[in-house]
């Protein structure tokens, strides 16, 4: 169950994210990411992502929603999105939305392909068995700034992701 109490101060509730606490973030879901995809731990994909979603949602710790300039005309995606981000408030489960598809098959290590076809980025959940003793200070990281994102009522907090 996520913690829902916010200890945070006034002038922190009030003001933006820092420059170096976003790139803090920024860097800590790179490290998730890279972490545990080889481990099995990635789920790529927005059909992939709502079956895993219907089958196990317990072991779901992070679920990242990303897309580019082109995808905000996509009606379909942004209603499979709506449904998702619900499914996922409902199930205690962190949301982040992120600007960048190329970015994260960059850093998924190419990932995002399958043969010459560019796979679906556009969901993807991160796994955590509760019987796992992954611990990761990274995943930690991003927890906490979706959890203070909530208590600013910004409930899907968004990372623009820069090109490298």
């Amino acid at each position: 169950m996520l913690d829902f109490r916010c200890n945070m101060t006034f002038e922190e509730l009030s003001g933006d994210y820092s420059i170096e606490r976003m790139d803090s973030v920024i860097k800590a879901l790179e490290e998730v990411l890279r972490s545990a995809l080889p481990q099995g731990r990635i789920t790529v994909g927005v059909y992939e992502a709502a079956k895993s979603l219907n089958v196990d949602p317990d072991n779901v710790v992070l679920c990242i929603l990303a897309t580019d300039d082109d995808d905000v005309k996509d009606v379909a995606l942004q209603i499979h999105f709506t449904l998702i981000q619900a499914f996922c408030c409902e199930n205690d489960i962190n949301i982040l939305r992120v600007n960048n598809t190329r970015r994260l098959a960059h850093i998924l290590g190419g990932a995002g392909m399958h043969g010459s076809e560019q796979m679906d980025l556009h969901c993807i959940l991160v796994t955590v068995p509760h019987a796992s003793t992954w611990k990761n200070p990274a995943l930690g990281k991003v927890n906490r700034f979706c959890r203070e994102s909530r208590c600013m009522d910004q409930w899907v907090p968004i990372i623009n992701l820069p090109e490298r």
